[in-house]
């Protein structure tokens, strides 16, 4: 696939965020910006290689050691090693890489649809091949911005125009995103997202700290009548099956995936959290990772030429 390139993108959107963003979501400023599809030229530490299936992907290194890897098909975040070596994401062992079906696993995109309901499961983002819109390495970590727009595919489900901008930065123990829509077209739109992260874990270790107190909508037993509720748990662990919604969040949640590693999932703008593990119904796989999604439930509406922007920070303490 030949990607587009765009070469105007500003190093910080200027659309504001919550006012309980996170202070560690600080912009550094940009020491190299550039990025050219045609010659293949990116910025130090960025580079697109031959993935599974033949698919292409960005391939990030870090000076520090870290590394992460993109596919440009769903701009699906497949891949994050820290300096030991050790990937703290997961991939499902059934995901498939043809271009056709989303890729189960990493962190996929829920977009402009979060589950089930007009349009087909978390929308289409995650089923369409993305651009490269720039890169730039910030004091040697490297970052890629990838970008989206309606064509017929997605128009054929959602008849608006769009833009999205998606940001991922690599730093030697975190991984940061930023997720930006925008309205292109001369009508208001409404839309949900979140992100559908799926981390390495063994699941009869796994907490999660941060929920308690928030609003639940709990799919166990019943997905399509979910029950509300009330987190009570300093600690939700997962001893069976688990797929519940947290309305109104905190912005920053810790992960303690069982294997000995503790990471922090900070956001700014992403409202709420889903945790997600099948139990039996993923024999093969679901004792080794837990997804723990950033999420906008609530459906949001944007007036032409407005702009949402959300972001996320994993960092392994």
């Amino acid at each position: 696939m030949a990607a587009s390139c765009a070469l105007s993108l500003p190093s910080a959107f200027s659309v504001s965020v919550s006012s309980n963003s996170p202070r560690r979501f600080r912009r550094s400023r940009r020491v190299v910006a550039m990025a050219s599809v045609g010659q293949k030229v990116y910025a130090p530490g960025v580079a697109v290689s031959e993935g599974n299936g033949g698919l292409p992907k960005i391939d990030l290194k870090s000076p520090h050691g870290s590394e992460a890897e993109i596919y440009l098909f769903g701009a699906c975040v497949t891949s994050w090693k820290v300096p030991s070596g050790k990937d703290l994401l997961f991939v499902r062992p059934d995901a498939v890489f043809n271009g056709q079906k989303p890729i189960s696993g990493g962190i996929p995109h829920c977009f402009p649809q979060f589950g089930p309901g007009t349009m087909q499961q978390h929308g289409f983002a995650r089923n369409m091949n993305w651009s490269i819109s720039d890169s730039e390495a910030n004091e040697g970590d490297p970052a890629v911005t990838l970008e989206l727009k309606d064509d017929s595919y997605s128009r054929s489900m959602w008849d608006f125009s769009f833009q999205a901008l998606y940001k991922v930065a690599l730093h030697s123990t975190s991984l940061s995103t930023t997720l930006k829509i925008t309205n292109t077209d001369d009508k208001p739109f409404s839309f949900n997202s979140a992100l559908h992260s799926y981390f390495s874990a063994s699941i009869s270790g796994v907490s999660v700290k941060g929920l308690k107190g928030c609003k639940t909508l709990n799919k166990d037993p019943d997905p399509k009548n979910p029950l509300e509720g009330k987190e009570e748990r300093e600690e939700v662990t997962f001893p069976g099956f688990v797929d519940c919604i947290y309305l109104g969040a905190p912005s920053e949640l810790t992960l303690d995936n069982g294997l000995g590693d503790k990471i922090v999932i900070s956001n700014a703008n992403w409202s709420d959290a889903v945790l997600w593990n099948p139990h039996l119904q993923m024999e093969a796989c679901y004792k080794d990772f837990v997804c723990v999604e950033n999420a906008k439930i609530e459906t949001l509406q944007l007036e032409p030429n407005q702009s949402w922007v959300a972001e996320q920070k994993i960092e392994l303490i």
